[in-house]
């Protein structure tokens, strides 16, 4: 009870910080019954190249050390731009050869050639597709994050064609980091949004 109670407040505290000053913050998250702190992102901690994708918020574990938690931040921008911006350099600077999708969809190939797909396939239906990491909680070799879609419905999904409706749905994903690159995922998506905003009965 008491880590949920942790995550929550240092989560809360990121978003109200972020809300305040138009700035992303981080909180620490420790295991010693005080609350976490708020402030702003130490050095190195997030890569600042203006081609990734910057999380808004964060949430971290202290006990891993800050060399493991930059580490793992940064796989997470690397995978999520990615989701943002479809090319495959960041995908593979991300996740190993032998990544594992443990709630694979129906049809989606396994393996890296399976967000390669959904990627595809997506763009095809919303090919300005954006994704925005909007909290990131790294915890041990577990990296959680809240990601929010959007772009607008202009090409074709399932043999319906878009008529330029705006998109704007969440996903949560939780990924596993082994020695230097993700391993395996879970995801989930808010696909009935989805599918309502692309106009389309499931």
């Amino acid at each position: 009870m008491r880590y949920r109670t942790l995550i929550r407040t240092a989560a809360v505290a990121a978003a109200v910080a972020s809300l305040a000053g138009g700035t992303a913050a981080v909180a620490y998250a420790h295991d010693n019954g005080h609350h976490p702190a708020t402030q702003a992102w130490p050095q190195g901690l997030v890569d600042r190249s203006p081609d990734l994708v910057q999380p808004t918020a964060i949430t971290v574990d202290h006990s891993i050390g800050a060399k493991r938690a930059a580490q793992e931040v940064h796989l997470a921008q690397q995978l999520y731009t990615f989701w943002n911006t479809g090319q495959q350099k960041y995908l593979d600077a991300a996740i190993s050869p032998q990544f594992k999708d443990n709630t694979l969809p129906a049809g989606r190939p396994q393996g890296p050639a399976g967000p390669v797909f959904a990627s595809k396939n997506f763009r095809t239906a919303v090919p300005d597709l954006t994704c925005e990491l909007s909290d990131l909680l790294v915890t041990g070799d577990k990296i959680t994050a809240r990601l929010v879609f959007r772009g607008h419905f202009t090409g074709t999904f399932n043999g319906v064609q878009g008529k330029g409706q705006s998109v704007d749905f969440n996903a949560i994903d939780i990924q596993h980091v082994g020695t230097d690159k993700i391993i395996e995922d879970w995801h989930i998506e808010d696909n009935q949004t989805l599918m309502s905003q692309l106009g389309i009965n499931g």
